[in-house]
């Protein structure tokens, strides 16, 4: 079965085109500046040239008529035709409580949807955009929702209630979400794999770091808390985020400066974090640099990132009474040896050490503590797009048995 995971943002579009008979990645791609006479679309194949172009891609629709030209193309293309696209997996961000599993599309899924944009405006419009597209271009073609909350559903009413009137709760839905889940969730049974064990036998904390970042506690293979809240602001400091802070400094700023809620709003989401702080970038490799070059602020930065995982760690563990392994994952995770480092090096009441020759390196797939740690510290590359993959051919194959049985009974 080949399933197109198809993954919208407000500009974007993220795409990938696997063969899961064999889990093998045929093609991925991303349209960046959907909407301008200037958009980018870049096309990659395993072990072939790079295709980029610039052109004017006026909306969703239009980028996914490209993509599926591209990808039954005679020179770039990966399939004959688009017949042997058998599903298509779409991520979305926000399923408030209305979804705590991935989905097969329904007209009645998509009235759901709309509902949940109050929760992520910024979010959710695009990717039922995305829904729409494919569904107008490939009518036939089963469609799958995948929540990015969805994970995060088993989460116990007092690990996702804020101490608000409770009727804000009742009657807007204000709670705490999460986000992240399914790089959560993949890196988690991913873990449990590599210790060979079950899920359900663990207590794992999973680190998803990078310019968005979450930590979630997994309990017998349950979310059982994170650090994203009502939206994917709240939680760490992040590369422009603020992550948790007083909710006063909101009023305070707006009486202090003038500024409008919008302007604060764009303050905590796009100007804040890392780059706030240092004044350097959001990017961390950048941070670094300018810390080794004696950057007061940039290390102030980097210190407030470490202590701020270090803590969440630490109440996770507690929560969980006990912890039997630490995941980093995500840009950061996979790849900053240096952050990993400087996260674990506080953890030796833990019984757990790291082995810095096997911390040495970016991206790998590896347990990076020491044989005889208590607790397993481990790398694990995040991917998303298998995990929505595999929801899918799930929810699809089930729907074909569905559909066979009530032939069968039909026609006796």
């Amino acid at each position: 079965m080949n399933v197109l995971v198809v993954n919208c943002g407000s500009s974007s579009l993220k795409y990938q085109l696997l063969d899961m008979t064999t889990e093998t990645e045929l093609a991925k791609g991303l349209f960046e500046k959907i909407g301008d006479q200037d958009a980018i679309f870049t096309h990659k194949r395993p072990n072939a040239d790079k295709l980029e172009r610039i052109e004017p891609i006026l909306n969703h629709k239009e980028a996914l008529r490209i993509l599926l030209d591209i990808l039954v193309d005679a020179e770039y293309g990966v399939i004959k035709s688009m017949d042997e696209i058998d599903a298509v997996g779409h991520r979305v961000v926000h399923g408030g409580e209305k979804f705590a599993d991935s989905v097969l599309i329904t007209p009645a899924v998509m009235e759901a949807l709309e509902e949940c944009c109050a929760l992520a405006p910024l979010h959710n419009p695009p990717n039922i955009q995305g829904i729409e597209a494919c569904q107008a271009i490939m009518p036939n073609v089963p469609q799958v929702g995948v929540f990015d909350t969805a994970f995060h559903q088993t989460m116990p009413k007092e690990a996702y209630m804020y101490a608000l009137p409770y009727e804000y709760y009742e009657d807007y839905g204000i709670r705490r979400y999460g986000f992240h889940g399914t790089s959560h969730k993949y890196v988690a049974q991913r873990c449990a794999e590599l210790m060979g064990k079950h899920m359900s036998d663990l207590r794992i904390i999973t680190c998803h770091l990078g310019n968005g970042s979450s930590v979630s506690a997994i309990k017998g293979g349950r979310s059982i808390d994170t650090t994203m809240g009502f939206t994917p602001l709240s939680g760490l400091i992040m590369g422009t985020r603020t992550g948790d802070i007083d909710p006063a400094i909101v009023p305070f700023l707006m009486e202090k400066t003038g500024m409008t809620y919008e302007e604060i709003d764009r303050v905590m989401n796009k100007e804040s974090g890392v780059l706030g702080i240092s004044g350097v970038s959001n990017d961390f490799r950048v941070i670094e640099e300018a810390a080794a070059n004696g950057n007061k602020r940039a290390q102030l930065a980097l210190n407030m990132f470490h202590y701020k995982v270090r803590r969440v760690i630490g109440a996770f563990a507690a929560v969980m009474g006990g912890v039997d392994a630490i995941v980093f994952t995500a840009g950061i995770g996979e790849n900053d040896d240096i952050i990993r480092s400087r996260i674990i090096e506080h953890f030796d009441y833990l019984d757990t050490t790291l082995d810095q020759k096997a911390n040495k390196m970016h991206g790998e797939e590896r347990i990076i503590s020491t044989p005889e740690s208590k607790v397993k510290v481990i790398c694990i590359p995040t991917n998303e797009e298998l995990a929505i993959c595999r929801d899918t051919v799930e929810i699809v194959t089930k729907k074909m048995v569905e559909d066979t049985v009530k032939d069968v009974l039909g026609n006796n």
